[in-house]
């Protein structure tokens, strides 16, 4: 079996962290695979691993941002894009296509559909679910709408799907960092991350630095590359440890005692699978906001950048019984590849 996976983005984001990791796990069960980006995509996350990637129209509309307007302008780009995508992948000659996320899936699986072979959407913003729905088996991650819906009324397969990790951030082991901390990390004290991601964006960096201002019995971790230069100014603050880009993120969540990240993504999924308990800061990214806490009934509390010292110091008096929350969804999280790679290869099958 061969497979495409058409991404959206431009390859350096969260959307290329799951494609990736679905073509990993994909790998794994013997299932050949390329991922499609747009020609405009550096692809950076891609390049750093080595792994190349075909080009095809893939125009984007802003995802859970996106505005009537720019889904308009999208659309009127999609037909050509459509027939481009189609025509790849007669030339690739492939079995079927996995569309993720926004434009990677609504390009790819209606590509998928003009060339005749079977399409999986994983499905996360409001618009990529409804096209998805209409068209293929479709996969819903916790930030679709209808991801807490019971019966969402489709006559192909749906399932809920939590994001798939790199099951390997559960294995670090924080000895091999400890002795590369600062001298202000105080190895008594429990440590708090803030993070956003890969980038540090603004209100992220305004809730570290205020929480910061306002406690100092914690060690307060933040990572990522700035936004944009002036965030550096922001975070630097004497208990503050600024551990920019970092790649032994696994070592690190071994180490933190509480995480607090964005309402989305797959970081989210990684802290949860290392049984951490999480506070997000909605909003944080383009004014997004998908309700997470709700998915994560226990283990996520939610604040703003206003009420951070609030809602981190009430996680903190409640760690016991956040940490005992995370339980329920770890092992989930966990098996999460495994069950995603299962319902794409099951439904690729059904010719």
């Amino acid at each position: 079996m061969k497979l495409l996976i058409f991404v959206t983005g431009r390859g350096t984001g969260g959307d290329a962290v799951t494609a990736y990791n679905i073509s990993k796990s994909l790998e794994h069960k013997g299932i050949e695979n390329k991922i499609v980006l747009d020609p405009s995509a550096p692809g950076y996350y891609f390049k750093k691993r080595n792994v190349e990637w075909l080009k095809s129209s893939i125009p984007a509309a802003g995802g859970h941002a996106s505005s009537k307007s720019t889904l308009v302008k999208a659309g009127l780009k999609s037909l050509k894009a459509i027939i481009s995508g189609s025509k790849l992948i007669k030339k690739e000659n492939v079995d079927g296509v996995v569309g993720v996320i926004g434009g990677g899936l609504v390009i790819g699986c209606l590509s998928a559909k003009l060339a005749r072979v079977p399409s999986v959407g994983i499905a996360a913003t409001p618009t990529d679910t409804k096209v998805s729905l209409k068209i293929n088996p479709t996969l819903l991650l916790p930030e679709s709408p209808l991801f807490t819906t019971e019966n969402v009324g489709c006559k192909y397969d749906v399932e809920t799907q939590y994001s798939p990790i790199q099951t390997g951030v559960i294995k670090g082991n924080k000895e091999n960092i400890i002795s590369k901390m600062p001298s202000n990390f105080d190895p008594k004290k429990k440590s708090v991350l803030f993070a956003s991601g890969s980038t540090l964006f603004d209100d992220m960096a305004k809730a570290a630095r205020k929480y910061a201002e306002e406690n100092d019995h914690v060690n307060i971790f933040v990572i990522g590359a700035p936004l944009k230069e002036e965030l550096n100014d922001i975070i630097d603050y004497p208990n503050i440890i600024n551990l920019g880009y970092i790649n032994y993120i696994d070592d690190l969540y071994d180490l933190i005692d509480l995480a607090v990240i964005t309402d989305d993504g797959l970081t989210l999924h990684e802290t949860l699978a290392c049984q951490i308990p999480v506070v997000v800061v909605i909003g944080v990214k383009y004014g997004r906001y998908h309700g997470l806490s709700k998915v994560f009934e226990g283990a996520v509390l939610e604040s703003n950048v206003e009420n951070i010292s609030e809602q981190v110091n009430s996680a903190l008096t409640n760690y016991d019984d956040m940490k005992e929350a995370t339980l329920k969804y770890s092992e989930d999280i966990i098996n999460g590849p495994e069950d995603l790679t299962n319902f794409i290869i099951e439904h690729m099958s059904q010719k």
